[in-house]
């Protein structure tokens, strides 16, 4: 019981461990769950195609850019930087725009509905939701979901097991302009 409580310790909330006025590069790992493997054994480079793809759209969509990113057989390393400054000269259209990339307007029957500039100016003029959008759009919780939850879904259809696939881990990094090393190949964006 006693190593319980001397973990607990030492985990620090996501919350309080980015903070952008201290450093604005995180080291995000994504592992994933129930034994699953990222890459497929036949060596098919199906879901690592997509997870690149993912993150080039992602990193034009939100302001935070994709540093590097290296995929394991079983989890993901992603080093992340989060652009305060770009995200605040957004208008309040743009922050719609980018907000309907990602999550577009559905129809009753499902399908995405077209955006029109009505509906865009419709969301800007909410003041409080182009705020909240905004700071979603900074966050690196809703960056990790807007790649992991399609890729759990591509996951769990091709293997027919529903569920989990994955969790995260947050370090914060401060980069040495003297020393630096890394030990495992990255990919750029």
């Amino acid at each position: 019981m006693g190593r319980i409580k001397e973990i607990k310790k030492i985990m620090i909330s996501r919350s309080r461990l980015v903070d952008t006025d201290v450093t604005r590069w995180y080291h995000k790992i994504s592992r994933c769950v129930r034994r699953a493997m990222l890459l497929s054994e036949d060596g098919s480079p199906g879901r690592k195609d997509w997870i690149d793809l993912r993150l080039k759209e992602l990193d034009r969509i939100f302001a935070i850019s994709v540093g590097g990113f290296s995929i394991m057989d079983n989890h993901l390393h992603f080093l992340l930087r989060i652009d305060v400054e770009q995200a605040s000269q957004w208008s309040a259209i743009e922050v719609a725009k980018r907000w309907m990339a990602l999550y577009p307007p559905r129809g009753s029957d499902r399908k995405p509905l077209k955006v029109t500039d009505e509906f865009l100016k419709l969301k800007a003029d909410n003041a409080a939701r182009v705020a909240a959008t905004r700071k979603r759009l900074l966050s690196l919780g809703w960056f990790m979901k807007c790649l992991k939850e399609p890729l759990a879904r591509l996951a769990s259809k091709q293997e027919c097991a529903p569920g989990l696939f994955s969790r995260d881990v947050t370090n914060r990094l401060r980069f040495s302009m003297r020393k630096r090393c890394c030990r495992c190949p990255i990919r750029t964006v």
